[in-house]
């Protein structure tokens, strides 16, 4: 059968001696110059957004891996590991990008170092495909809903670990928190401290984690027989909070003022907490707030915010070991997901002061 036009012309035909892409077939592919492509695998910063969004379209179609880098993957060998994170403002992903920083790591002598860098969801999948002289090997990628771009980057030949990936796939292992526990330890920590009339602040709804904390603290709720609101929010930012927090606070319920308040960030926390203040709302003492995540911030703020802690390093930690092991193992890896729990630290938004 003859090849379709509208096919991506594989390297196959012009260099089959290794049947692998080269630089010019990238540059024919984008329609720049092979100088252009250069730049963008080495000095992207020069070549002009659109330009290089190309070549990096390009780059993932042909599946072009320097030669370097594709004597390595070939033997299922790479000398660096690369962690791609959504946001570095976040003290969980702050956690996990430490663990490459530590110290390389070795498997059957070969050494491995271990490199870290924050994009945009919307920039994560050219990074990860992209080979560059220092990540030229798997790609260890944090997504909420990661499977277009897993798929992709296997389809490379690269194996994936995905770390907070909320949608299990059976070609990749992965590292999850129990999000639904999370949700339950914060709900039943208001309950144990008095609250009766619970709101979840729930920014990103359609995010399956969201849902899932959610879940958690629908259980707590109804064990206890309170009652509880859902709030949506268009994000999980601190602003976000004081907004929405201020409108929830102003016009309580008939049935009574909210008394406990669960956010799945600590920076929604800290914007409610911030619109309670400002509205004369005593906390914790009218009002209880449960954040999310642990962030620097939530202990170094005007009121300390209790907050569901995740295991971040540990999860670093876990999710390196299953991709040197696959790196190791190749066709005889058995792909599986960790589960790992979090827990409640209590500080003084929910602790009211002793009578």
């Amino acid at each position: 059968m003859a090849p379709s036009k509208d096919r991506p012309r594989r390297a196959d035909a012009d260099n089959p001696a290794t049947g692998r892409p080269r630089i010019q077939d990238v540059a024919r592919r984008a329609g720049v110059a092979i100088g252009t492509v250069s730049n963008v695998l080495n000095n992207p910063e020069l070549v002009a957004v659109q330009t290089r969004l190309k070549v990096e379209a390009a780059i993932a179609e042909l599946g072009f891996v320097r030669n370097s880098a594709a004597r390595a993957l070939a033997a299922r060998r790479t000398d660096t590991v690369g962690l791609i994170l959504i946001d570095i403002g976040n003290s969980l992903f702050v956690t996990l990008r430490a663990v490459p920083s530590r110290r390389p790591v070795k498997l059957n002598s070969s050494s491995f170092s271990l490199t870290a860098t924050a994009l945009a969801p919307s920039r994560q999948l050219s990074r990860a495909l992209r080979p560059s002289p220092s990540r030229g090997g798997p790609a260890l990628t944090p997504l909420e809903e990661p499977l277009e771009m897993a798929h992709a980057v296997l389809g490379h030949g690269r194996p994936v670990v995905l770390v907070i990936a909320t949608s299990p796939d059976p070609l990749t292992c992965g590292v999850m928190v129990n999000e639904e526990l999370g949700g339950y330890l914060a709900a039943t920590h208001l309950l144990e401290e008095g609250a009766r009339r619970l709101v979840f602040l729930a920014g990103f709804p359609e995010l399956r984690l969201i849902r899932r904390r959610l879940a958690g603290v629908e259980r707590a709720v109804a064990e206890a027989g309170a009652s509880l609101s859902v709030v949506e929010a268009p994000n999980l930012q601190i602003g976000t909070g004081r907004e929405v927090g201020c409108q929830l606070l102003v016009s309580q319920s008939v049935d009574g003022p909210v008394d406990g308040l669960v956010c799945p960030s600590d920076l929604l926390a800290v914007g409610v907490i911030q619109a309670a203040t400002e509205l004369g709302i005593r906390v914790p003492d009218e009002l209880m707030v449960v954040g999310y995540d642990d962030n620097h911030f939530a202990s170094e703020s005007s009121i300390p915010v209790s907050s569901v802690s995740l295991p971040g390093y540990r999860m670093g930690e876990l999710a390196i070991e299953l991709l040197l092991e696959e790196i190791d193992q190749g066709s005889a890896h058995v792909h599986r997901t960790i589960m790992l729990d979090p827990h409640l630290i209590p500080r003084r938004s929910t602790l009211k002061s002793p009578l």
